[in-house]
């Protein structure tokens, strides 16, 4: 049964998202509505902040005191590919970091419109080989990401596969966007259920970072990727949000395929319910399997 901060913050977001996100409004007013609503998140204590450039990129690592290990994640922030910061998820990579006792590397990808497809992957991918210049154990690398990170996690594993780059431990995505074609029978089943995503909005934002013609490329849209070679999958998303065929049917290609992959369905969660942290027992309890996770493909 979901806690009655869960109905709470369902309530909330219900009727306060028009303020904060609007179609037709002009970009910027959709990240300052992001910046806004996430102003709200609290910073977990025992963390240490290092902005750094990764080959160009700006990044910033999360570094929890109680650190255990020599892995580390690469997270890739959600907002539709056109919103979203390091600073917007800085919390939920926070709790993250602390819950998997490894060390997390935020990206400040570049943002559509202004920097469509391939901008964003070509990004990630420029870290992900920097992190390999440095050093770093390709083995001890999880790539995580929450909706459009979600899907940016699944198509960086894939673009590694495709340039014969050494494969990531694993990929955590949590509520990922994975087809932009929006194709999925809950997009409009489940579209009284979702409080924060809606069909019309989703084409929109799929539309300022590709065009029609690649909304399916595997890049884009990882669900019509070929899946095999790809290492472990664990994702987490919620039975009411419209996203939710995305990962039912990518989970389902994924087992064909015979890779291992991991779904934890969560009834009546809003989208990344996670970002919720210390407001929602919800969102800790589900932080700490993927802390237990990620701490496993790490060590």
């Amino acid at each position: 049964m979901a806690s009655f901060q869960n109905v709470f913050i369902r309530n909330f977001i219900r009727s306060t998202k028009r303020m904060f996100f609007n179609l037709g409004m002009p970009v910027e007013q959709y990240r300052s509505g992001m910046e806004k609503m996430t102003r709200m998140a609290k910073m977990p204590e025992g963390i240490i902040i290092e902005k750094i450039n990764c080959s160009g990129v700006q990044a910033e690592w999360i570094i929890p005191k109680n650190i255990t290990n020599q892995g580390m994640v690469l997270y890739l922030h959600g907002g539709g590919y056109a919103m979203g910061s390091v600073n917007t998820h800085r919390a939920l990579m926070a709790r993250i970091a602390i819950a998997s006792k490894t060390k997390v590397l935020g990206v400040e990808y570049r943002l559509a419109p202004e920097y469509p497809f391939p901008c964003a992957i070509d990004d990630v991918f420029a870290v992900y080989s920097w992190l390999l210049q440095q050093g770093f154990d390709n083995n001890k690398i999880v790539i995580a990401g929450d909706s459009a990170g979600g899907g940016l996690t699944i198509a960086l594993k894939i673009r590694i596969r495709d340039e014969n780059a050494p494969k990531p431990a694993a990929g955590v995505c949590l509520s990922p966007w994975l087809d932009l074609a929006s194709t999925g029978e809950t997009t409009i089943s489940l579209a009284e259920e979702d409080p924060m995503l809606d069909l019309e909005s989703v084409r929109h934002f799929a539309l300022f970072y590709a065009p029609p013609e690649k909304l399916q490329h595997p890049w884009v849209s990882p669900l019509y990727a070929d899946l095999t070679n790809l290492s472990p999958i664990y994702i987490q998303v919620s039975t009411s949000e419209i996203l939710l065929d995305d990962t039912r049917r990518f989970a389902e290609k994924a087992k064909n395929t015979g890779i291992e992959i991991q779904v934890d369905y969560w009834d009546k969660m809003v989208h990344v319910w996670q970002a919720f942290g210390v407001y929602l027992p919800e969102a800790l309890e589900a932080i700490e399997k993927l802390g237990a996770y990620i701490e496993k493909k790490t060590a």
